[in-house]
């Protein structure tokens, strides 16, 4: 059986979706179709019998939007105020759209702390473990009101693989504004070729990451999607970086098609997901 048809027997999925692919890039207001359909689909893996976790940001966006706020540069307080107002509208619409598909939708707000500290970290994983026991789709972001510099995990690739490793996911896909992996960067060099497979990250594959940067609207460029495939993967999960274009790509990609760049998991018994977080370096 080829890489791509193991993945019609995940069973337990995290999808990382960016803000830049749940807005509409003239208004920055939400993208009801999309956020429609990618429901949709989580609910389609659920109903398959499947574990699904959503780590999705944009809470900052959704905020600033309600009260008015332009996409200036604005202080850390007016970020974290932004922040809860934009989560509990985000929470509000996704609990609406779940419930028409008659699933429920569960919100866990994380920073760094949750996973370094041991008692938080056993204290998040049985919360996870039992919202999926009971068929709940948890929706993940940071929880950026009380985040700070410090216990930031900086972006939500890093925080998706970290919900991989945290609750031993067999899967994790990253769907932003990139079709996947490319030898260079595509916006600047014409003849960057596509990486359909990667079966080991090396340090030469891991150096091309730096220096590239996705959208304006989110924080990730392919640096923070090249962490967070050495996370997933050294905690045992494979993982695809895809296109947010079409969100009914969760499920083509659910069908073994040959979509993104797959990146093959290398579990790592010496990994250890708290220490790796405590020294991880604000991206």
């Amino acid at each position: 059986m080829n890489l791509r048809e193991c993945i019609k027997d995940k069973q337990r999925i995290v999808i990382k979706v960016g803000s830049s692919s749940l807005q509409h890039k003239e208004t920055g207001g939400l993208d009801y179709i999309k956020l429609e359909v990618l429901v949709r689909e989580l609910c389609n893996i659920r109903n398959q019998g499947k574990d699904v976790v959503l780590v999705s940001s944009g809470a900052i966006a959704v905020g600033k939007r309600a009260v008015h706020l332009g996409k200036d540069d604005n202080p850390i307080a007016v970020k974290q105020a932004c922040a809860a107002i934009g989560q509990a509208r985000l929470m509000m619409t996704y609990q609406k759209i779940f419930s028409e598909y008659n699933h429920v939708a569960a919100q866990i707000l994380m920073t760094k702390n949750t996973i370094v500290d041991p008692l938080n970290r056993f204290n998040a994983h049985n919360t996870f473990s039992e919202l999926l026991k009971l068929g709940v789709v948890p929706i993940v972001n940071e929880n950026d009101t009380v985040a700070t510099y410090e216990i930031k995990f900086g972006d939500n690739d890093t925080l998706s693989a970290i919900v991989a490793a945290l609750i031993d996911a067999d899967l994790l896909i990253l769907l932003s504004d990139i079709d996947g992996l490319y030898t260079d960067d595509p916006n600047q060099n014409p003849n960057a070729e596509f990486v359909s497979v990667v079966d080991e990250l090396t340090d030469e594959l891991m150096d091309m990451g730096k220096g590239t940067t996705g959208s304006s609207v989110g924080t990730g460029g392919m640096n923070t999607k090249l962490q967070a495939a050495k996370i997933a993967t050294s905690a045992g999960a494979d993982m695809i970086i895809a296109n947010a274009d079409d969100m009914r790509i969760i499920h083509r990609i659910m069908d073994g098609r040959d979509i993104g760049t797959f990146f093959k998991s290398h579990k790592d018994e010496n990994f250890y997901l708290a220490d790796y977080v405590a020294a991880m370096e604000h991206v």
